[in-house]
């Protein structure tokens, strides 16, 4: 479980700018790029970051050129996705692990970005990020959410993170105190990723989870699927990320499903992490070790850099 972590960003440093996933244009970057260069940060575009083949930014090979010439580039010392939405784990297993292991980057990014950080931890035990992508949205992630994922790319600072009570998580509440690495984040892809290669031993591990707009059974179907294929067995603890427009018509709520299908697991479960695709995004080391009190209401994870 013992993570690699890569050097923390400094002033100066280029990163490149990456879409391993779905397909975005420059205007979505503008935010973004203006955000990085405040920090002091190089922003170096992939060659196929503005790709498009239908829902994919480009062909599969292409987005794994991309990241393959970012992690064999010494003057590269960071990847930031662009934006998620699907397509990684179509390319994930051309990454050339041996390069990511030779000379470790931070790489940030949510949502389908889940497969790919799955795919670092796997082949090179690569600690990430889980924060908002370079195309910027001011309004759901605004300065807060900035300073945070600044803070999680170029501090060692540890992240501690605070239950708010307006989540639509909260409410989801197991009290108890769990440490061990955390891991996860889109539950979307942790199921996707039940069978592969790249589906982690979750045993003595923290799993963050975060949905978006699925209907309520269609979280329901997953979780199950994850108690019934024994990837939640002798997990340490749950971390409940933003459930963003996760409704649908039927009686049973977000807060009572949740509780069903985790509240029995015999583990601390922490709710209304502002962790995901809602508003005030926070961004939250992957991979890294983490102590999770859900007494208190608080998730404390060690940086994903150093």
């Amino acid at each position: 479980m013992h993570a690699i972590k890569a050097p923390a960003l400094r002033p100066g440093d280029a990163v490149m700018l990456v879409s391993p996933s779905g397909p975005t244009r420059p205007e979505r970057l503008v935010r973004g790029l203006e955000l990085l260069e405040s920090w002091g940060l190089r922003a170096v575009l992939g060659p196929n970051a503005y790709a498009r083949a239908g829902y994919l930014a480009g062909a599969d090979a292409a987005r794994a050129d991309d990241l393959n010439a970012a992690f064999a580039d010494p003057a590269i010392r960071g990847v930031l996705c662009t934006r998620g939405g699907y397509g990684a784990q179509r390319m994930v297993d051309a990454i050339d692990m041996a390069a990511v292991r030779h000379d470790p980057k931070v790489v940030a990014g949510f949502s389908d970005i889940t497969a790919l950080q799955f795919a670092l931890w796997r082949g090179a035990r690569l600690a990430a990020v889980h924060g908002p992508g370079v195309a910027w949205n001011d309004e759901r992630t605004p300065a807060a959410s900035a300073e945070s994922l600044r803070s999680a790319l170029m501090t060692t600072d540890p992240v501690t993170i605070e239950a708010v009570e307006t989540e639509d998580t909260a409410g989801v509440r197991v009290p108890g105190i769990a440490a061990g690495p955390l891991l996860g984040g889109n539950l979307c892809l942790i199921t996707a990723s039940i069978g592969t290669a790249d589906m982690p031993d979750l045993s003595g591990a923290i799993l963050l989870v975060e949905e978006v707009q699925e209907p309520l059974y269609k979280i329901d179907r997953m979780l199950t699927h994850l108690r019934r294929a024994g990837a939640l067995d002798g997990l340490a603890g749950v971390a409940l990320g933003q459930f963003t427009d996760c409704s649908d018509d039927w009686e049973t709520g977000l807060t009572a499903m949740l509780l069903d299908r985790l509240g029995d697991l015999g583990i601390p479960v922490l709710d209304g992490l502002p962790i995901g695709h809602g508003p005030g995004q926070l961004s939250v080391p992957v991979g890294a070790l983490a102590t999770l009190d859900a007494t208190e209401g608080i998730l404390s994870v060690e940086a994903a850099v150093a």
